[in-house]
């Protein structure tokens, strides 16, 4: 398995990963029929030198992500937001610290002060994995996600160097 960046040219890839892991959780954003491929668009979020986007491959396959995506404005540039997402059959073999690790490195290389993600206050397995690498608890957003018809909360959770 490699770890390492996405490049646009492997979009479809990415893309088709995403609506593997939108069909096999309740905790990522969108339902698995949300989703529509956009080639010239993904390829443009892909393609951003601000933002950082890595995936874990697995005979020719992406089976994971960690998306890191700077604050676009002066005030926010210190900062990114995160987003992971790893296939089920995947999970619990160290992908997630793997993709921490490597976030780490370029936080520092991109003098980051702040990284930043939201997770369902029920995902228990993620906010454990957030919390080993560094990852505090700042506050609960009620209600934010509409699940089978269900209204959960999500934790925002922050690590600051």
């Amino acid at each position: 398995m490699d770890i390492r960046r996405i490049n646009t040219n492997e979009a479809k890839l990415f893309f088709n990963c995403l609506k593997n892991i939108d069909r096999e959780t309740k905790f990522m954003m969108l339902e698995p029929d949300e989703r529509h491929f956009d080639e010239k668009k993904m390829k443009e979020i892909l393609g951003d030198k601000d933002d950082y986007f890595i995936a874990a491959i697995n005979d020719g396959e992406i089976i994971g992500f960690l998306s890191a995506q700077r604050g676009k404005y002066k005030r926010t540039r210190h900062s990114a937001y995160i987003v992971i997402g790893i296939r089920q059959e995947f999970q619990k073999q160290g992908i997630g610290s793997k993709f921490f690790d490597k976030l780490e490195e370029w936080a520092k290389e991109n003098n980051l002060k702040r990284l930043e993600l939201t997770v369902e206050v029920s995902n228990t397995i993620a906010i454990n994995l957030y919390k080993r690498q560094g990852f505090v608890i700042e506050g609960t957003k009620k209600d934010t996600m509409l699940v089978d018809g269900v209204f959960l909360d999500e934790y925002m959770m922050a690590k600051v160097y």
